[in-house]
């Protein structure tokens, strides 16, 4: 399996009491399968997301990566084990506000040393239809082309694993 989550749990304390947002979920995904996860708001698919990806250890439970238990790993461990097999697209897009659109996508494959980043990022840009906007700033590009923006970055440094948290809510169709 490429993901595989086993009885994960996850509880936040708060108010006085805790609160359970997953509560024994487990779920295997082979490689090259598309999965959906779905359920109403508030439900605990973004923070299932966000454990997957390694953003956050679960309360319990097992999370594995292409066999790799990834919830016992050291944070710049998971930082670099996210460079390299991770992409995603957030929800709210994240992108860095001092950074024009060519650059935002860049910053990952600057990070992996690829030497042709500009141009890889150029050319993703080009492919969700934003070339002309490449030298825009997040603020100048309307939520849909933040949006894009985001997918470009995510599919920059070819990841295995794509998360996408909800990444058509501002797209058109």
């Amino acid at each position: 399996m490429i993901i595989s989550v086993s009885h994960v749990t996850m509880r936040l304390s708060g108010g006085g009491h805790a609160l359970t947002i997953l509560d024994d979920v487990s779920l295997d995904i082979p490689p090259q399968q598309i999965a959906a996860i779905v359920g109403p708001s508030g439900s605990g698919k973004s923070t299932l997301l966000g454990l997957i990806a390694g953003l956050d250890k679960p309360t319990s439970g097992s999370i594995q990566l292409d066999g790799l238990e990834i919830t016992t790993l050291r944070e710049s461990d998971m930082a670099r084990y996210r460079r390299q097999k991770i992409g995603y697209i957030f929800q709210s897009f994240h992108l860095i506000p001092t950074l024009t659109a060519w650059e935002n996508v860049a910053v990952p494959l600057e990070l992996t040393g690829e030497r042709h980043a500009k141009s890889r990022a150029i050319d993703l840009l080009t492919s969700v239809g934003l070339k002309d906007r490449q030298f825009h700033y997040p603020v100048q590009l309307s939520g849909g082309e933040q949006q894009r923006v985001a997918v470009a970055r995510a599919f920059a440094c070819r990841p295995p694993i794509l998360l996408a948290d909800e990444p058509t809510g501002n797209l058109d169709t």
